[in-house]
């Protein structure tokens, strides 16, 4: 079996095929101390792409409450236990992948196919199972900024993963990732809908649609992103939750949060997928919870984040200040400016916004 570099595991790991990264890579960062859960990017989502027979039960963005929701329903606890223990010796992850850990009697001559599971019609039929639904626990010994009650919540599209387990899955070879941006799809022509890619996904982000027999997928809004545009997600998210760009550009902000602030962390790194979308852990919430979802690097990103630099705050002054893609960036004085693919400004916003303090002979009288 190949042997590929996973840099999130900071070690090799098995997958199926070599590795082969595209020219571009298709990325995101999520800040989940803004998410409040409204779902205008699950409906912006819906509305575009899902909205036709058979598809009634595709959500491909959806936003779920932690720590007891999820679509479909126990999609993450249930490959956890599946997995078993998940070991970090600092950065170095030294448990196994979903790779690592597969079922050699499922392997079949025409793919490799992960550690997974196939949810029920039953685990399919509730998006919203749990939301706003806290957690509360024993305050003995626990300080804030930890709360004793908490929650938080995620918004999920698909990772694009560099190793998707979807594509090392498929029999028939339809899943494919484009060189040019690293986008995931699957090849309709192709698909018989065997389902291996929905029980091979970690995250379960192939669905099957009943009235084709076929599977379908988040497909990145290619269409946008081949015009210079950020994802409908992305784009209608009233939060300012999302920042698009391409992870493997150096002057891109969704680099610099990643690799050089360290702020935005893969969900559940030890997968082995190597996911392209990526989070900004909440303050609030329990960080061994956060550990297992995020991995190690949880307490300096959490650190950083709330000592935030002034570089820092103007890339995070960015998210949602735009529809079109922000391929780099720079500071300008006390304003962070956002520039497309050819250098040309798209952008600019303040990166402390001013007080507005009403006149005396404004004041509401009472």
């Amino acid at each position: 079996m190949p042997q590929v570099k996973n840099w999130q595991l900071n070690r090799e790991m098995e997958y199926a095929y070599q590795e082969n990264r595209p020219q571009r890579q298709f990325a995101a960062v999520f800040n989940l101390n803004r998410c409040i859960g409204c779902q205008t990017c699950t409906m912006a989502c819906k509305s575009t792409w899902t909205f036709s027979p058979g598809q009634e039960y595709m959500w491909w963005n959806n936003v779920e409450s932690k720590p007891y929701g999820g679509f479909p329903f126990g999609w993450d606890v249930k490959l956890l236990e599946m997995l078993g223990e998940q070991p970090w010796n600092g950065s170095t992850y030294e448990g196994k992948t979903v790779f690592e850990a597969r079922e050699p009697a499922k392997q079949t001559a025409s793919g490799m196919i992960a550690l997974g599971f196939l949810p029920g019609d039953e685990d399919w039929r509730h998006p919203n199972i749990y939301e706003d639904t806290s957690k509360g626990h024993n305050p003995k010994g626990e300080s804030l900024p930890e709360h004793q009650n908490w929650g938080f919540y995620l918004p999920r599209i698909c990772n694009h993963c560099t190793y998707p387990a979807c594509l090392a899955a498929c029999p028939r070879k339809a899943i494919y990732k484009r060189q040019e941006d690293g986008i995931v799809l699957i090849d309709q022509s192709r698909c018989r809908g065997y389902r291996k890619c929905m029980e091979a996904c970690p995250y379960k982000k192939p669905m099957y649609r009943g009235t084709t027999a076929t599977s379908e997928k988040c497909v990145g809004c290619y269409p946008r992103i081949e015009q210079g545009q950020a994802t409908r997600c992305i784009a209608t998210c009233i939060g300012k939750i999302r920042l698009f760009g391409f992870i493997n550009d150096p002057a891109s902000p969704v680099h610099y949060l990643v690799h050089k602030a360290k702020v935005a962390l893969p969900l559940y790194p030890q997968f082995g997928t190597e996911p392209n979308i990526y989070y900004i852990p909440p303050r609030w919430v329990p960080r061994d919870y956060l550990a297992q979802m995020f991995g190690p690097g949880v307490e300096p990103a959490i650190a950083s984040y709330t000592q935030a630099d002034k570089e820092l705050l103007g890339v995070l002054q960015l998210f949602g200040a735009t529809d079109r893609i922000i391929h780099s960036y720079k500071i300008d004085g006390e304003e962070a400016v956002g520039m497309d693919e050819k250098g040309v400004e798209v952008v600019r916003t303040a990166i402390n916004e001013k007080v507005q303090v009403r006149p005396a002979d404004r004041h509401n009288i009472t």
